[in-house]
């Protein structure tokens, strides 16, 4: 059984005047897949929780391949507890196959929380629906841009309730994002509540076939924690009424063909979000300033990928230049990057079986 989920790399964030930011809003898939091999062999007594985990990617070595502390298997216990099963079936091995450098804003932990809630589902043949995974995954992954994507691929505008914060502290439920998060052990949380009904909503844009995505991908990390530390905890009404307005404009400039590149470009500028990351993204001013549809034909528009540091570049054509001219521009401070041209994945997480 293979279990596979769509990576996101683009988020427009988007937030109430005088609220914290960081509410994601709008999502889009791409074609670089995290991927999980499932098998089942003899049981071994010596086997915790009645799984192993093996690993192969990005990030080998630095992640734990132990069930009650990897994110990926740590989730679909939290499913299988929800629905009285307290470990995994007897010989369950897990392969993970990487290809989403960690720490990069590339939608990594979204990913391996749709593939958790997905293989929890399959191994415990619960037969879950897609609404009802995004149920589960959004109480481990709180960002719904993040996992409807993953989820359902292609260009996604999400919401989120409000939840109760009873729910929301519930220690059986393994936080994705921020550390530290508990481990969730097998004396804790054996019978966890199953999620409210209807945690978040979704809906599908449209996407010119035109378009690509040049992801420009730098050699160091920007942690979620830090990239949130720098940001503001108010806005003025002017900075949120200039985000809202190329919100308002960007949902549909995507899905028009042919694209606009004078109005995508100006619909992707935020003043809520990438002006305080600069001081953890040397050279990321000067890139997003320099780096438009009059200097690099084919340039609809450019952003940081979530969190950062990556850059994500929207063009038709043309595309090797672009990426060029900012690996170029991160090198000049000493920082290399390797850029890949990708595509929209409208299929969204799946499960094949062999």
């Amino acid at each position: 059984m293979a279990i596979s989920a769509a990576t996101i790399y683009y988020r427009m964030n988007s937030s109430a005047p005088g609220e914290r930011p960081g509410f994601d809003v709008i999502g889009l898939a791409l074609s670089v897949y995290l991927e999980l091999q499932v098998s089942f062999a003899s049981p071994s007594p010596r086997l915790p929780l009645n799984c192993s985990i093996t690993y192969e990617g990005q990030g080998a070595g630095e992640v734990d391949l132990v069930a009650d502390r990897n994110l990926i298997t740590r989730t679909a216990l939290y499913v299988l507890r929800c629905h009285g099963q307290h470990a995994f079936p007897c010989g369950t091995h897990v392969h993970i196959i990487n290809p989403i450098p960690l720490g990069r804003g590339l939608g990594l932990s979204g990913a391996a929380v749709v593939a958790g809630v997905m293989l929890g589902s399959e191994v415990g043949k619960l037969g879950l629906a897609k609404p009802r995974i995004l149920d589960f995954c959004l109480m481990i992954e709180r960002h719904p841009d993040n996992v409807a994507a993953a989820l359902y691929g292609g260009f996604v505008g999400t919401y989120l309730n409000e939840l109760d914060p009873e729910d929301m502290a519930r220690k059986e439920i393994p936080l994705s994002e921020v550390l530290p998060a508990p481990a969730g052990g097998e004396d804790t949380g054996l019978s966890p509540p199953e999620p409210p009904l209807g945690i978040g909503h979704y809906i599908k844009f449209q996407w010119a076939p035109e378009i690509k995505a040049v992801a420009i991908i730098p050699d160091f990390e920007v942690s979620t924690a830090k990239a949130r530390e720098v940001l503001p905890e108010s806005y003025s009404r002017k900075d949120v009424t200039f985000n809202m307005q190329r919100l308002a404009l960007l949902t549909t400039a995507l899905g028009q063909s042919p694209p606009d590149p004078n109005l995508i470009y100006q619909a992707m500028q935020d003043k809520m979000h990438q002006p305080y990351r600069t001081r953890l993204i040397p050279g990321l001013t000067e890139i997003l300033q320099s780096v438009t549809p009059s200097s690099h034909r084919g340039l609809l528009g450019i952003c940081l990928s979530g969190a950062g540091p990556t850059i994500l570049a929207l063009a038709t054509e043309n595309f090797e230049k672009i990426a060029t001219s900012i690996v170029k521009r991160f090198g000049q401070e000493g920082i290399t990057c390797e850029w890949k041209l990708l595509e929209p994945a409208e299929d969204g997480a799946t499960v094949a079986k062999t």
